[in-house]
């Protein structure tokens, strides 16, 4: 009798993660569909990984955490041996994915900058291009909003235009082919730097988003284990 009350309360606690995550993952697919739909011009910044936007990577994210949330709600239901045990792996190895991502990143941190660096200069050859409306209204929101102009400095630009010259985007009072007028008239701050320190401004939140979502990860694998050792003991039990 005991042994059935506690399979019930693992089942119950798993079964209310599984289907807190696949609520999750509805919600991260429906924001990257909606950035998809209302966003859709606006794309990532890199020459190298074109498809590598906002929206694109939270309808994947989104997808993946619905499926992994799936197989943890049918196999609680169905007290499935094989289902828990696939929930528990996928589940590991995203977060040893993060883990090693996370190290590799503050590992490699200089070198990480210099490569994002490089290939963000590469696709400013391709501001104003056929095709790369994403990119162009990217960088113009950019430097639009965060007051900078170029990726390492201003100067960035002329080497696109072959001339002395800037996306009206950079201009301090935005005009019409402001970018032709005098270097006085734009934004001298380099936007790499900028959105850089902007982002570690902001470090504490996301320090703290990632904290939690590692708790619910570990939570998961937690709760994904317990689940899957009462079923083995029940089953050795009737047996």
């Amino acid at each position: 009798m005991i042994k059935i009350i506690r399979i019930v309360d693992a089942l119950t606690e798993f079964l209310c993660f599984s289907l807190f995550s696949q609520l999750g993952g509805c919600g991260i697919l429906g924001v990257g569909i909606w950035l998809a739909v209302t966003q859709g011009n606006f794309a990532t910044l890199s020459s190298s990984f074109p498809s590598l936007s906002a929206a694109n990577l939270l309808i994947v994210t989104g997808t993946f955490v619905m499926i992994i949330g799936f197989v943890g709600c049918i196999g609680a239901i169905k007290e499935n041996k094989g289902l828990l045990l696939s929930f528990f792996i996928m589940l590991l190895i995203i977060f040893l994915l993060e883990l090693t991502i996370v190290i590799l990143f503050f590992v490699y941190t200089d070198k990480i900058d210099k490569y994002a660096q490089q290939d963000l200069k590469k696709g400013l050859h391709l501001y104003g291009t056929d095709g790369n409306i994403g990119l162009t209204n990217a960088w113009s929101i950019i430097q639009t909003d965060f007051r900078c102009c170029g990726v390492s400095n201003y100067t960035d630009w002329f080497e696109v235009y072959n001339t002395t010259r800037v996306p009206d985007s950079c201009c301090l009072e935005f005009s019409e082919n402001c970018g032709l007028h005098s270097p006085g008239t734009w934004w001298k701050a380099p936007c790499y730097e900028t959105v850089k320190i902007w982002l570690q401004e902001n470090l504490l939140a996301v320090g703290i988003f990632a904290l939690c979502t590692a708790l619910v990860q570990i939570l998961g694998l937690t709760f994904a284990m317990t689940m899957y050792c009462q079923v083995v003991k029940a089953d050795t039990y009737c047996a």
